[in-house]
């Protein structure tokens, strides 16, 4: 007889394919930084990874500096790199020491406002990094676009069509991480490498003819002058004007996140992991030296020796000020070499921003049950994001200067939460020094933010649409989502054990008492055993165990639950932990069902709430009428009656 071999239909084949890694148990998917890395690497490699997103900024600061500051652009960034050595820095350096997982600073918030508020904050800081890592892709793909339509050797037949090659480098993006896209840290390296080294060469010397040319100097001080006659008002205006150069700060929320890969000592301690933790601060402070000195420097350079109508909206220097000065003083070889790093590490900052952003989704909303099951797959979420990119090349119709507000705004908005977060955290451990430093520090960020927000409301828009996206997208799926077994784990211990195999052992049953947790006294335990065997019909011999579940965190969504058993006035009791009472014990009734074979009961009493009320204290407290939704999370979890633990209610 042959065998009759069903294969697969092609929509299955798809389906497969396009939701692979999708969680099917709740508390199953943490996030990629949640799983030890295999391989860590040195720190100054992992800078590279980071820096694809920080030094690639070179390619189009310049530009926009000058555009926002013109003459005083330099002092402005000279305001920049103080505000990122003594502010940005030690904030990141203290995050590292505080989130060393990966999380950042969204956990430290997480964890200093308990309850709702936390994950609403989360939640709306979520929008903001959205806008972060959504306006890199698009900024960098506009800025390497420019860089290729701006060649001469390409021109002829590209100039015009920025927004067409941007959208070509998006869905390219989007393209390769649909076909499965690893970090390669060996190619940062290379590409990083090059490109500082192109930099380097660039810059020195163009800096060395701006000084040293006839003219240049004369003619920035005599402009400087003109606009400017008294000196403070130079200071006052650079003081002004330095957050729109804010976008040279980005990275720095990166490089905490990608710690897990950094290679720390041989007996570091994963409950503090000094060695991982002094490298991150290595690669921290090595990356914000590198980045201020190329910063105030090309900016220098660039404001020296570039006219100002070049920097305008399609001038030969908008969005490629460097590239600008390679090709006229180095030639279009050299200039053309350039231009192709430039292309390659844009492109692959856009890359770092979009793991980063797949990274960031499944670590917070489906742990807060804010995300259909599917967000939890990859293919998905690059498939809405690539969207999302593509409708923000058109918003904005690639043009980099355009975006730079929006990206400043996500990015300045991570740096004061993450300064407030810092300040905090040093204020509840008694740091009182360090609190009033870094809470001058979140000032500085805040004013920073306010201006760039009130100047350019751009990014505000954009962060909004995203905070109501994740918001309503968030409130739908938690509701929808209520009724699901929510434990990540269970663990009974000796003792809660010993009472469950003993009632299946010895009565082929095991029963037990929901109790709330509330008067504790042997006439209330005495009282409600009583009442449940009168009228919840329990069988005057048979041995009963009381269960209650003391309150926790009811924002949590999923919960590792360790449940004790306890002799307490005669009576045998489990105790656990959570912050949604029906799903805890739903989840311990399968428990109990798999680990001795028993379908077990459970006996409840109504409550006198209106159901209405129920319901909303049930969505908002976790409690409720733990009855009814005790009921339906069972009936969800176990489509067989017969193998369901039974729910009785008096």
């Amino acid at each position: 007889m042959n065998a009759v071999i069903h294969l697969p239909r092609p929509s299955e084949r798809f389906r497969a394919w396009f939701l692979s890694g999708m969680s099917d148990r709740a508390g199953s998917h943490q996030g990629p930084h949640a799983a030890e890395v295999e391989h860590p690497h040195s720190w100054w490699k992992v800078m590279c990874l980071t820096g694809v997103d920080y030094f690639s900024s070179l390619g189009y600061a310049p530009a926009i500096a000058f555009v926002a500051a013109g003459v005083v652009s330099p002092f402005a960034t000279l305001v920049l790199v103080a505000l990122t050595l003594l502010g940005a820095l030690p904030v990141y350096r203290r995050v590292s020491r505080e989130s060393f997982k990966g999380s950042g600073s969204l956990a430290m918030l997480e964890r200093l406002l308990p309850w709702w508020g936390g994950k609403l904050f989360v939640l709306v800081l979520l929008g903001f990094a959205a806008t972060d890592f959504i306006i890199t892709i698009t900024l960098s793909a506009s800025d390497a676009a420019a860089h290729a339509a701006e060649n001469p050797y390409f021109t002829s037949f590209l100039h015009g069509h920025n927004i067409a090659l941007t959208i070509l480098l998006v869905l390219l993006l989007g393209a390769v991480f649909l076909k499965g896209f690893k970090e390669a840290i060996g190619v940062a390296v290379v590409l990083v490498g090059v490109y500082l080294a192109l930099n380097v060469v660039v810059i020195g010397d163009a800096l060395w003819r701006a000084l040293t040319g006839p003219g240049y100097m004369a003619h920035w001080t005599n402009a400087l002058t003109l606009q400017h006659p008294d000196p403070l008002a130079i200071v006052g205006v650079s003081l002004i004007v330095f957050p729109k150069l804010a976008l040279g700060m980005s990275g720095f929320e990166t490089g905490v996140a990608v710690m897990p890969q950094i290679q720390g000592d041989p007996d570091d301690d994963p409950a503090y992991p000094r060695g991982r933790i002094r490298g991150t601060g290595r690669l921290l402070t090595t990356a914000a030296i590198i980045m201020s000195a190329l910063l105030f420097t090309s900016s220098i350079a660039c404001t020296l020796l570039i006219p100002a109508q070049d920097f305008q909206s399609g001038g030969p220097a908008d969005g490629r000020a460097l590239a600008y000065l390679a090709h006229l003083y180095l030639g279009p070889v050299f200039g053309t070499v350039y231009d192709f790093s430039t292309i390659a590490i844009l492109w692959f900052a856009g890359a770092s921003a979009m793991a980063g952003l797949l990274n960031l989704v499944p670590r917070y909303l489906p742990r807060y049950g804010m995300a259909p099951r599917w967000a939890s797959a990859v293919r998905p979420l690059v498939v809405v994001m690539t969207l999302i990119a593509l409708g923000i090349v058109l918003i904005f119709k690639a043009d980099v200067n355009a975006q730079g507000g929006a990206y400043a705004t996500g990015v300045l908005v991570l740096m004061t939460s993450a300064a407030i977060a810092v300040t905090i955290s040093c204020h509840r451990k008694n740091q009182h020094v360090l609190t009033w430093v870094f809470g001058v520090i979140s000032a500085v960020f805040v004013y920073t933010t306010v201006d760039n927000t009130i100047e350019r409301p751009d990014g505000v828009r954009i962060a909004a649409f995203f905070i109501v996206a994740i918001m309503i997208v968030s409130i739908a799926s938690r509701v929808r989502r209520s009724f699901e077994i929510r434990a990540s784990s269970i663990t009974f211990d000796d003792k809660a054990l010993e009472f469950i195999h003993s009632d299946a052992q010895q009565q082929h049953a095991i029963r037990i008492v929901a109790h709330e947790p509330d008067v504790d006294t042997k006439k209330e335990y005495r009282e409600k055993v009583r009442a449940e065997r009168r009228f919840g019909h329990i069988p005057g011999r048979s041995r009963v165990i009381l269960l209650e579940v003391w309150p926790r965190d009811s924002s949590d969504f999923q919960e590792d639950l360790e449940v004790r058993g306890i002799e307490k006035f005669g009576y045998r009791l489990l105790k656990v932990h959570s912050g949604t009472v029906p799903n805890t014990i739903a989840s311990l009734l399968m428990y109990v069902r798999d680990e001795t074979g028993i379908v077990p009961e459970i006996y409840f009493q109504w409550s006198e709430m209106n159901p209405v009320a129920n319901m909303g204290k049930y969505l908002v407290e976790g409690a409720g009428e733990v009855a009814a939704v005790c009921h339906e999370v069972l009936r969800q979890a176990e489509h067989d009656p017969k193998r369901r633990p039974s729910v009785h209610v008096s």
